[in-house]
C-alpha cells in the first residue's frame, strides 16, 4: 500500500514550492511540481534545473517516475490531486537507456509519457519535462 500525501513542510531543508510525499514499505520520496514552468527542454537544462534546487534533489529513476502513474486515468496519467500541475507529455528521468550503457555513450534516457503512462527512451537533445525528487535510492 502507498502513502500519499501533499505538503509544504519537510525534515529536509524546507523547499521553494509544495510537494508531494509519498511513502511505500520501501522508501519514502519528496516530489517537486513540474519544473522550468512546465516547458519542454532538453536533458542537460532538465538536470540543471534539479541541481538548482540544491541539496538532495536528483532527477528520479525510471521506476520512481513510472510508480506516479495512474493506469485509471488519461490525460494526464497521474492523480492530478496531487500532482496538478502534470502535463500530458514526457517526462525525463535519469535512468540512461540499456542501449546507450553498452556502447559507451551518454546519449539516451528514459522518458515516461504522462499522456496514457508510457515508456520510451529519448536522446538527450530532444526536449521533455522535468520533475525532481529526493529521498529514497
Amino acid at each position: 500500500m502507498t502513502a500519499l500525501e501533499k505538503t509544504t513542510q519537510t525534515e529536509q531543508a524546507p523547499a521553494p514550492f509544495a510537494t508531494v510525499t509519498m511513502t511505500t514499505p520501501a522508501k519514502t520520496l519528496e516530489w517537486s511540481p513540474t519544473l522550468l514552468d512546465g516547458r519542454r527542454v532538453d536533458y542537460k537544462t532538465a538536470v540543471e534545473a534539479v541541481e538548482a534546487l540544491g541539496e538532495g534533489w536528483r532527477m528520479p529513476t525510471r521506476a520512481e517516475l513510472v510508480s506516479l502513474v495512474d493506469d485509471t486515468s488519461l490525460g494526464p496519467a497521474i492523480n492530478t490531486d496531487l500532482f496538478p500541475d502534470t502535463k500530458s507529455t514526457w517526462y525525463w528521468t535519469g535512468t540512461p537507456c540499456k542501449w546507450d550503457e553498452d556502447s559507451g555513450e551518454e546519449s539516451a534516457r528514459w522518458v515516461v509519457l504522462f499522456g496514457h503512462g508510457g515508456v520510451d527512451g529519448n536522446d538527450i537533445g530532444d526536449e521533455a519535462c522535468v520533475r525532481a525528487v529526493r529521498g529514497g535510492q
